[in-house]
């Protein structure tokens, strides 16, 4: 599973509008379509902030894991 469909389901779940999300990163709607449509690539710093959101990993937000959870941060 890759990212774009990651990022369409979490949203979908979490009962949010591609606007509320788009708002959230600071970009527009109609860009927010094309990330999670892939005709774009999302910039690390969107996939960071959607991943802090959503509370899961990179990982998991990247399609390489299917574990949800963050690792802890280690102090």
């Amino acid at each position: 599973m890759n990212y774009t469909t990651r990022i369409r389901n979490l949203r979908e779940d979490s009962d949010k509008t591609q606007q509320e999300i788009a708002d959230y990163l600071g970009t527009s709607q109609t860009m927010y379509a094309r990330y999670e449509r892939g005709a774009n690539e999302m910039p690390i710093r969107h996939l960071i902030k959607l991943a802090q959101y959503y509370h899961v990993s990179l990982d998991y937000l990247c399609g390489l894991t299917n574990v949800k959870h963050p690792y802890p941060i280690n102090q």
